[in-house]
């Protein structure tokens, strides 16, 4: 029989259960320095900064605020921008999203309503649905963008933005990476989070193409983006490609 556990404390863990959880969850980061990092920011209400990161790990201040964007990108930290008390700039700080987070956090999607969408986009004919897939898409990327704080766009090089894209597409369960090939930059997605929906209603894809370009554009400019491969069209998994602006 299950342990009981009291009412004011349901489904509370104790800190060697909590920090073996976060350590599964963190695994598809693969290093050991992140996963501390963001406890570090969970004993924290009001939050870190990427100076008492570096501080508390030694660590250069460009890689603690490297580290703590990935984990933003991934959903796992939100980010502030405080105004400092005196003449000092503004500083940024990264808290956990909530006081208790979920410890498996599954990307749920409702497979009536999926297929409900693609026979609704059906339905306005592929030219039509696929321009309004891709808008829904662009519009989800660029709020995804912005939930990662600092969005002016030409601030960081196409290769960060594109890594900060997969990152946030690995959140929202897609398996994504970044990689360039010969010129070209690419986002691989192993994963499509829409299931069966998109071999059946192949305009689901324009979705994610927008997503990746709403992102894309937030975070480092206007950039071209074109889907290379995917499901639907009998390959193993999908491939967005980017042309590299900075070697144009």
């Amino acid at each position: 029989m299950a342990p009981a556990t009291t009412s004011d404390t349901p489904n509370r863990l104790n800190p060697t259960d909590f920090a073996s959880a976060v350590s599964a969850i963190t695994s598809a980061f693969g290093d050991p320095t992140r996963r501390e990092i963001f406890l570090f920011a969970h004993e924290s209400d009001d939050g870190v900064t990427a100076s008492e990161v570096a501080q508390r790990f030694e660590l250069h201040a460009n890689v603690a605020r490297h580290h703590l964007d990935k984990l933003a990108a991934g959903g796992y930290l939100e980010v502030a921008t405080v105004r400092a008390s005196g003449a000092g700039r503004p500083s940024k700080r990264y808290r956990v999203l909530h006081e208790h987070m979920p410890l498996e956090m599954p990307v749920r999607h409702d497979d009536i309503l999926i297929s409900l969408l693609g026979r609704a986009l059906a339905e306005l004919g592929e030219e039509r649905a696929t321009a309004l897939a891709e808008e829904v898409g662009i519009e989800y990327g660029r709020a995804m963008a912005a939930a990662m704080g600092d969005t002016t766009a030409g601030q960081r090089s196409v290769r960060t933005a594109l890594h900060a894209v997969a990152d946030a597409l690995s959140a929202h369960g897609f398996a994504s990476r970044a990689e360039q090939q010969g010129d070209q930059l690419r986002i691989v997605s192993e994963h499509c989070p829409f299931g069966e929906a998109v071999i059946e209603h192949p305009v689901i894809c324009a979705v994610d193409r927008g997503m990746v370009s709403g992102m894309l554009g937030s975070l480092y400019g206007e950039t071209p983006v074109d889907l290379k491969s995917s499901l639907p069209k009998g390959d193993a998994r999908c491939v967005t490609s980017i042309s590299d602006p900075e070697r144009a």
